[in-house]
């Protein structure tokens, strides 16, 4: 009884945005205009470093081919929360255990701009919107985005973001160094 008014102003919120595909968690800074200053400038967070991701990535890649197990953290079995965990913290960095909780780290990132070793998330169940899965990508070029995740049936994988199925599932990118 006492969430209705909660509920209700969530309602409102969420249905006044106009919100296109994707969910946004955080805006942009904004950029101060002066004469020297173009308006499409967008400022982009610069990864640490490109050694500090290729090691990530790398660690990642270790997994390949490892079957799925939910909750795994290890070679025995992998979920795709914990192969992106388990990948960060092989550098010291700690991030949340759940895709839930992945997906509210860091700052969200435009498709466009996507990187080496930022984190993609998905809604591959009926509602497509509610995200359920994550991957990391490692390798990004004109037109193509490379991640790696672990999926229930064929375990630790490397995929095409141009694959209609994640695709369709895609629901937001975001950067978490």
């Amino acid at each position: 009884m006492k969430y209705i008014p909660l509920i209700l102003l969530l309602t409102i919120c969420l249905t006044s945005c106009n919100a296109s595909k994707g969910i946004v968690t955080k805006k942009a800074k904004a950029v101060k205009v002066s004469k020297t200053t173009s308006l499409d400038v967008t400022p982009v967070k610069k990864p640490k470093s490109d050694a500090l991701i290729d090691s990530i990535i790398d660690h990642a890649k270790q997994f390949d081919g490892v079957k799925y197990k939910y909750g795994g953290t290890t070679k025995k079995g992998m979920d795709c929360s914990g192969l992106v965990t388990t990948a960060f913290k092989s550098e010291h960095i700690s991030l949340p255990r759940t895709t839930g909780d992945l997906a509210l780290t860091g700052e969200w990132v435009d498709l466009s701009e996507v990187q080496k070793g930022d984190l993609l998330f998905f809604g591959t169940k009926k509602n497509h919107r509610k995200i359920n899965h994550v991957g990391l990508v490692i390798d990004v070029r004109p037109g193509y985005v490379e991640f790696i995740h672990a999926t229930i049936h064929a375990g630790v994988i490397i995929s095409n973001l141009a694959e209609r199925y994640w695709y369709v599932s895609f629901v937001q990118a975001r950067r978490v160094l």
